[in-house]
């Protein structure tokens, strides 16, 4: 399973996801937008959206941190 975070330091949701992901034994690999370029050009091809957090897992591209669709993409 490939789980990787896009996020920046003073976001919520992006906490939320990283807390989420931690409590549950979710391996994930995490990129700093805000300081980072390539990633953040990387997450807007991926997912057309300058906001964060983007979620990708195995593929799925969620926005935001959206606990269902999040759970959906980790069972499949």
């Amino acid at each position: 399973m490939s789980v990787t975070l896009y996020s920046t330091p003073s976001c919520a949701y992006c906490r939320l996801a990283k807390d989420y992901f931690k409590s549950n034994g979710v391996p994930f690999t995490e990129y700093n937008v805000a300081s980072d370029q390539r990633k953040a050009e990387e997450m807007v091809r991926k997912s057309g959206q300058m906001g964060v957090p983007v979620i990708d897992i195995n593929g799925k591209v969620i926005i935001g941190f959206n606990k269902p669709e999040i759970e959906r993409a980790l069972r499949h």
